[in-house]
């Protein structure tokens, strides 16, 4: 099998396609500490395994990064298509925007470092 056709298998298996956003998170070191990073990430992972658990939520994929080149303020994260970054997600404000923006879609204005939304593609 050609490596073109597993990886198209996988992104298959993935629900590449049918995802409504996508969130990247910083996991550091630079913008908070590994020990910081890997928490975010497993929260962000159960949260995203309750929303995607739930139709009315669509379906949210999540990836890992670690740097999204802002190394402040850390872990660091953006939403897209919205293109909604944020910062300082502690435990407490990383709930706060799963809670308020991926399960809601209302942005934390308080978190929001900046944003830069992808344009729409018409087919």
């Amino acid at each position: 099998m050609s490596r073109i056709k597993k990886a198209r298998e996988k992104a298959e298996e993935r629900g590449i396609g049918n995802y409504d956003r996508h969130v990247f998170l910083c996991i550091g070191p630079d913008c908070c500490t590994q020990e910081e990073g890997e928490k975010a990430w497993g929260q962000l992972k159960k949260a995203a395994a309750r929303l995607n658990g739930s139709p009315e939520q669509g379906r949210l994929y999540r990836t890992k990064v670690g740097c999204l080149r802002i190394c402040e303020y850390g872990p660091v994260a953006v939403v897209y298509p919205e293109g909604t970054w944020y910062g300082g997600l502690t435990p407490e404000n990383l709930e706060r925007v799963i809670e308020d923006d991926l399960a809601s879609g209302r942005a934390v204005e308080d978190l929001v470092i900046g944003r830069n939304p992808l344009p729409r593609i018409l087919p």
